[in-house]
Order: C-alpha cells, then structure tokens, then sequence
C-alpha cells in the first residue's frame, strides 16, 4: 500500500529559492525605481522652488526699485525744489493718491528739519520734526539714495524708508530731502497669490537680521515682533551664492526641502525662501511603495502553488524512496517494494531499481539473522536463569553461613564472658545484700545511697550480658498461632509503664492471626517499647495499635520524642551500635534478627522534634478453603514486603 504523500524540506527549500528567483529581481527593480522616483521629484521639487525664488526675489527687488524711482522721479522735478509748501503739498497727495503703498512722505531740509509733511494716519497739523542726526537724512544727502529701516507701522505691518535728496539745476548742492514710508504689505499678499494656504508650499522674505518684511501665510506676516527662526536665518545668511537650496533637517526634527534667493538690489539684503515639507515626496513614494508590494503579493500569489506543484513532481520520487528505506529499516521488505518508483525511463527509476535489488538481498541476510539471534536469545534466557539461580542459592547459602559462624564466635564470646563475669557480680551481690543486712534500719544514708547505686550496677551489668547471650544464642522457633490483638494486650498488661507515659491503645477490629515465638516476640516489642520510653524521660505519649496491611499484620509503636537524625536513622539495627552514653546496641539489632526469623519485616519513621513510629510486619495466618491452594506465605521470595 502506498504511503501519503507528504512534503519534505527539500520540497519547502525549492519553494523558497523559485519565490526567491522570481520576487527578489521584481522586488529590487521596484525599490530601485521608488528610489530613482523619490530622488526626482525631490530635485523637480528644488529646481521649482529654487525658480520660484529667484522670480520673487525679482518681483520684489521690481516692487520697491517702483517707489524708489517715484520718489527720485519726484524730487528731480525742476519745478519742485522751488515749489512752495501749498503746491509741494498738493503735489505730494497725488503720489499718494496714485501709490497707495505710500503711508508718509515728508520734504526736509538741508538743515534736517522736516518743512512739510502728509500721510495716511496723521493728526492734523503735525508737529514739523528733526532729522539732521538720522542715517537716512545723512546717507540720502550724501550719497544720494538711502533705502532700508525696516519697522512695523501700528506694531503690525512692515514698512520701509526710502529717502532721495532734492536736487535744483540752479544749486550745486541737493537743496533737501524727499522721505517717503512704503508699506510692504503689498508683497505678502503677492506670496499669499503665488502660495496659496491651501497648498503644501510657503514663501517669506526676511531682511539679514531675520526680520520677517512678507509671507504667504498674513498670520504669520503681521505678528507683532515677526521673524524668522535664527537657524533658517543663519543658514540663508551663511551662503556664498545668490540662490540655490536643498533637503534641511532642523533642530526640532521638522524635515524640509528649502530654496532661497537674494533681492538683487545692494542696497538690501534682503532675500525671499520658499519650503515645502519633505513628506509629500516621502508620502507619494510610500504611495509607490504600495503600489509595488500589492503587485509583487499577487505574483507570489500566482507563483507559489505553480512552485508548489513543480517541487512536489521533483521530490515525490525521492520521498517514496526515502520512505522505502525506513520500511526496510524497520524490516518491512515487502510494504517497502510498493513504494519504489520503477520507472527506469529517468534516473530516480534507475536508482529505485538498483535499490530494489538491494532491498532482495538485505532481506534474505536479514531473514538468516533473525533466525540465528532468536537461537541465540533463547540459548542466553537459559543460562541467565541458570546462573540467577545458581547466584541466588550461593548468596543465600554465603549469608547463612557467615551469619552462623558470627553467631557461633559471639555464643562462644558470650558464654565465656558471662560465666567470667557472673560469678564477681554474684559475689557482690551477696556481700551488698550481707552488708544491708547488718547495717539494718540505722545505716548511714550516704551508704545506703552507695548500696543502691551498687545494686543498680549490678543489674545493669547483668542486663548486659543477658543481651548478648539472647542476640548470640540462636534456637528453634517455637511458635504459636494466636490473634494478634490478645498478644498485644497481655504484654501491655504487664509492661511497667512510668506514670509520665500517656498509653493509647487502638486494636484492629479484624484481629488477624499471626503464627510466632511468643517469647522472641514479647521481648522485641518490649524493645522498641523501651527504646521510645527511654527518649521521654519527663513526659510524652506512647501509641500502640495493631491493624492489617495486604498480607500483614501490623504491630506500630509510636512516640512523641526527638526523633531520630537522618544520619543515624540507617544504623539503627546494626548490633553494637549505639548513640546512649550506657548501652550495648543489640536491642534493635534483636528485633530485627526476631522478625527476620517470623519472615517478616521491620520499618521505622521518624521525623526530629516530632517522633518517631516503629512498625512491626508479620505475615497472617489464613486457613485455605477446602479445595483452594494455599496461599505464597507472605514474606517468602515470591512475595513483596510493603513499605
């Protein structure tokens, strides 16, 4: 059966490089043409502004050289200079009445004192004023022509003087002075015709001081104290050339493209700039930009499934032959010939059939090695179980054998010392108990408070070799079946508790059976009594309880003592080791040895400021049914102990 055909990577890579082959060249043309676009409308934006500019600055250079030369027209007239102050006057309101950007003209003489004077705002009969330490007095009368002081009439419109002497062909000298005001307001309504508000470009004209004389928006224009910012200004002024312009980044991030002109008069140094912000052309390329990206989407569009389709006839034959090689990897010779592309007439066909007969071959190799490792696994099962057994009898067989020569060297070591030491401890026993009784009712308490202390010693001398003779000796199990329960209550009837011992005992109602030597097993569990009376020794509670786990019956004795550290919890029932200041460490070490011998188990846990609980496994007694098998014993090989 043929396997689903599934796409690879090399499927996804041929994707990659026809997308790649057919979108990057696409891709880097446009962006070469969006860039070649944006650099030239951004120069076709320049060279406008640049020509703009420069027509202005001509227009505005034409608009004051106008009342420049009515005002020398004026005062060139022969008959003027010898006009009196009625006709001068009649003369001067008709300029006025013809050039309406005449706010002021006054006629001053040689001396500087102003002879006649008329405009648009003035109060009737002005107080005749004094110009003779005025520049524009001195320069007009000295040189002839003074055109400049720049202020703003009402505080709002910028106005110029524009001052020419009075000249008399009679005189050798300019017999006065003709002053005439000029409103430039003309001019910021020409750049509010050329550049509209609406549009993206602006035009101003600034003196070299930044004095805003026009611009195309009339807010801007007629503020009091207008003026250009100081950095647009130092960049006009610092140029060497009469116009040019340029792309400008300004120090509050503000991006233009700014051209500028000077006023061709030399007497003024004034010049016209026009800007527009650079995010018209960065909006029309972005615009482009759009353009491009949706043609080349919907070619990748076009162009994927056409790849797609191309790349999956490519590699379908080398997926099939990848996927035949996992089959005959996981030995599946036959699914494996199913998927070989056998047509020979190119050469994946060719390769297939080279590897179907490879394929022939490694399946007759494959088939004589099954057989063989299936021999040879069986043969290996065999002597693994043989030599398990034969290691688990030679362990077992090992560990009783050194047990019983450790014990025999104990018994023997025991039996020794304790007929060694039995026989001095009697001796002063008896004399003990001599002296006590001659001394009778009158003794001395200080010796009476030693004979205690002797008498003390001596039991605990003899506990000691009780201890070892019992762990050393080793004899034939007598047991006994009986409840597990009435075991319990008899040792605990009899069990000399200290008063500061609270008992709590809990039975298992059950009450299983439990097969034991009574008399191993009461001195065990009078072990792990002492042992948890021996950690209290000023208060505490003892529980003791019987109940059933699986195959089990449980013995637990648990006391609220110190607990046990972790370090010494492993050690606990190794003979001979003991953290008592007197002892000998056999007491746990015999309960062990008492439980391993009931094929049982004991456990212990404990936890330091809280306690710790010993618990004592024996297997239950339970009859078989009539015609059922008996039951594995618990606690033999076959079974499991619990935790």
């Amino acid at each position: 059966m043929a396997s689903p055909k599934r796409r690879g990577r090399l499927s996804l890579r041929l994707l990659l490089w026809f997308l790649t082959l057919s979108l990057l060249p696409l891709g880097s043309v446009a962006w070469f043409l969006i860039g070649i676009a944006h650099e030239s409308l951004s120069n076709e934006i320049l060279s406008t502004q640049q020509a703009l500019a420069a027509g202005f600055a001509d227009t505005v250079g034409k608009y004051v050289a106008t009342f420049k030369n009515v005002l020398i027209e004026t005062a060139g007239i022969e008959e003027f200079a010898g006009m009196n102050s009625v006709k001068q006057q009649q003369f001067l309101n008709r300029i006025m009445q013809v050039h309406l950007a005449f706010i002021e003209l006054s006629v001053i003489s040689p001396a500087g004192v102003e002879l006649m004077q008329t405009g648009r705002f003035l109060k009737a009969n002005p107080e005749m004023r004094h110009f003779e330490g005025e520049d524009f007095f001195n320069t007009a009368l000295k040189r002839g022509l003074y055109m400049g002081r720049l202020e703003r009439f009402q505080g709002l419109y910028p106005t110029m003087t524009i001052a020419v002497p009075i000249t008399d062909p009679k005189a050798a000298q300019p017999v006065g002075v003709l002053m005439g005001k000029v409103s430039l307001n003309g001019l910021t309504q020409m750049l509010g015709m050329e550049f509209p508000s609406s549009g993206r470009s602006s035009a101003s004209v600034i003196a070299g001081d930044g004095f805003l004389i026009a611009h195309s928006n009339p807010k801007e224009a007629f503020k009091p104290e207008a003026r250009m910012s100081e950095e647009l200004v130092k960049i006009i002024t610092t140029q060497n050339e009469e116009k040019g312009g340029g792309p400008l980044l300004l120090v509050d991030g503000s991006r233009l493209f700014g051209a500028f002109a000077f006023v061709p008069n030399k007497m003024l140094d004034w010049a016209v700039f026009v800007q527009q912000p650079m995010d018209y052309a960065e909006r029309t390329s972005a615009a482009m930009l759009k353009r491009t990206a949706s043609i080349v989407l919907v070619v990748a569009i076009c162009v994927i499934p056409l790849a797609w389709l191309v790349a999956g006839n490519i590699t379908q034959p080398i997926r099939d032959l990848r996927d035949a090689a996992d089959r005959i990897a996981k030995g599946q010779f036959d699914e494996a010939r199913e998927l070989l592309p056998l047509d020979v007439s190119n050469e994946v066909g060719q390769l297939a059939e080279r590897f179907d007969a490879m394929r022939e071959a490694l399946k007759e190799k494959t088939d004589e090695l099954v057989g063989a490792k299936e021999k040879l696994e069986e043969f290996t099962h065999f002597l693994e179980r043989r030599v398990e057994a034969r290691t688990r009898e030679l362990k077992a067989a090992q560990e009783q054998l050194v047990q019983k020569e450790r014990l025999a060297a104990m018994g023997a070591m025991a039996n020794v010392v304790g007929h060694e030491i039995r026989n001095p401890l009697a001796v002063i026993q008896n004399s003990t108990y001599f002296i006590k009784t001659k001394l009778g009712a009158a003794a001395d308490p200080k010796i009476a408070k030693h004979l205690k202390i002797i008498e003390s010693e001596i039991r605990q001398a003899s506990d000691i070799i009780n201890e070892i003779l019992d762990f050393s000796r080793t004899r034939d199990l007598q047991p006994t079946k009986m409840p597990i329960n009435i075991f319990v209550e008899e040792l605990l009837s009899v069990y000399p508790f200290p008063a500061h011992i609270n008992l709590v005992q809990r039975l298992d109602p059950a009450n299983p059976d439990i097969s034991i030597d009574i008399t191993e097993m009461r001195q065990a569990v009078r072990n792990v009594i002492g042992n948890s009376i021996e950690v209290m020794p000023t208060s505490g509670s003892l529980g003791v309880r019987t109940y059933t786990q699986g195959e089990w019956a449980v013995i637990e004795v648990a006391d609220s003592g110190p607990g046990i550290p972790p370090d010494v919890l492993d050690k606990i029932f190794v003979a001979f080791y003991t953290t008592k200041a007197r002892g000998t460490g056999l007491g746990l070490a015999v309960v062990k040895k008492v439980l391993d011998r009931h094929k049982g188990d004991v456990k212990v846990e404990s936890a330091l400021g809280k306690g710790t609980v010993f618990r004592l496994l024996l297997p239950i007694q339970v009859e078989p049914k009539p015609g059922a098998s008996r039951p594995p014993t618990p606690g033999a090989p076959t079974g499991q102990r619990p935790v």
